[in-house]
């Protein structure tokens, strides 16, 4: 446990944990910017390394998602005893550096492995991310300080796609995998050498130096949070969806449409990243001031999101151009990210002070392995059966069947939002 000096002055200590926030913010931006440049050019390496959509939809899903989601477990246990800080600057270096490989895959399995190695190296950023900005932001500003760090998924996406379609078009794209790995291997010195650890709990008065608890004794407590529980499985169920949509909205637009990577890749980028990052933080604000008089409003703000945007989704699969589809996609896009930043908070605010990491691990491993494991593989897989059935728009059906997770999704965060008060409750007596 690394100890602090006398007490910063207010002013002192909000710009110190605004710059925390930032850096972190822009290591999750680098996380997505190295994920998404495989999405926005997954139509010309299918045609250069000749795959098929299954083989991308497990490129882009269960072969990251396996080792992203499965080593988070112990990255986040260190994480709970060790320095958080460490963990990401090393983390950071992998996935960059793994990243950069990636550009030089000469076949399926070349880049297989490659997406393997940046699922490991991710696997350390998030849950001691989120573990740290919940020592530096109280609960009543929680969501919001997470909705900021959620940004980094829209970033990701806007720069990643920017990056991907523009250098694609100038270089090709096994320059933009090494375009986009280097800078993250500069980052990674500049979180080493300028961020501080925060002490944990002291914004909450809650201190504790103590030994963090088995993972035997966190399930079990977790097992015991149905709000938990219940937030858990609607997020599972948007988070399908959500990541199937991600990954082939592109592919969709360029088949429907008859366009190319770069004439899509500003437009997505500006969507589901720009609108949805400034979505993250407005809808964040909303659901921290609807919460701080009923806790319930936590999975209730992801409902109702999810809620409106259905329509609207289902109306951009339907669109006979272009301009449409993206007029559509505004709304999902602006309510897209939300989902991630609650369940960052109540993964932080449902458990005890030395459960926080393993408790954003487990909450990201299931997301992971269900959600970005699963979504794009079970949209490829279905895009494949409805092709071999002689349909004309494969992926298109695809993606309309999985619209079905998000309305069951409903459900179950409205069922949440009964047992968070108490739940949280519960998790504040825990020193």
């Amino acid at each position: 446990m690394t100890d602090l000096a006398a007490p910063p002055s207010p002013t002192s200590r909000n710009a110190s944990r605004a710059y925390v926030l930032a850096l972190l913010t822009l290591v999750y931006t680098f996380n997505h910017i190295d994920r998404q440049v495989l999405v926005i050019l997954l139509e010309p390496i299918k045609a250069d390394l000749k795959l098929d959509d299954a083989q991308l939809g497990l490129l882009t899903g269960l072969a990251f998602a396996a080792f992203y989601a499965t080593l988070g477990i112990p990255m986040a246990m260190w994480a709970d005893r060790g320095n958080r800080r460490t963990i990401i600057s090393l983390s950071l270096a992998v996935w960059s550096g793994m990243t950069a490989v990636s550009g030089l895959a000469q076949n399926f399995w070349h880049l297989l492995v490659a997406r393997m190695g940046v699922g490991v190296g991710e696997a350390g950023g998030t849950p001691p991310a989120t573990s740290i900005i919940s020592d530096l932001y109280a609960p009543h500003e929680r969501a919001t300080a997470l909705g900021i760090y959620t940004t980094g998924i829209g970033f990701g996406i806007l720069g990643g796609f920017a990056l991907g379609g523009l250098v694609y078009e100038a270089f090709g794209w096994r320059a933009a995998f090494f375009i986009a790995g280097i800078p993250g291997l500069i980052l990674a010195l500049l979180v080493r050498f300028t961020l501080k650890e925060p002490k944990r709990g002291a914004i909450e008065q809650r201190v504790d130096d103590g030994e963090a608890p088995s993972i035997g004794e966190t399930l079990k407590f977790i097992s015991g949070q149905t709000s938990f529980l219940l937030l858990l499985l609607g997020c599972c169920l948007i988070c399908v969806s959500a990541n199937a949509f991600l990954v082939f909205t592109s592919s969709h637009l360029q088949r429907t449409f008859h366009v190319g990577p770069g004439d899509v890749s500003i437009p997505l980028g500006l969507l589901i990243g720009g609108v949805g990052g400034v979505g993250a933080v407005v809808v964040g604000k909303i659901c921290d001031r609807m919460s701080s008089k009923n806790l319930a409003w936590r999975p209730w703000t992801i409902a109702a999101c999810g809620a409106l945007a259905l329509p609207f989704a289902w109306l951009f699969l339907q669109a006979d151009s272009i301009g449409l589809a993206y007029a559509w996609n505004v709304v999902p896009s602006f309510v897209g990210l939300i989902y991630a930043s609650v369940a960052y908070t109540a993964s932080q605010e449902l458990v005890g002070l030395r459960m926080r990491s393993f408790a954003s691990a487990f909450m990201l491993l299931c997301l992971t392995l269900i959600g970005i494991g699963g979504g794009p593989t079970f949209a490829g897989w279905l895009s494949v059966q409805f092709s071999d059935a002689g349909s004309m728009t494969p992926l298109k059906s695809a993606l309309e069947i999985i619209l079905l997770l998000n309305a069951a999704s409903i459900l179950f965060l409205v069922l949440s939002g009964r047992y968070y008060a108490r739940d949280a409750a519960r998790a504040a007596k825990l020193v």
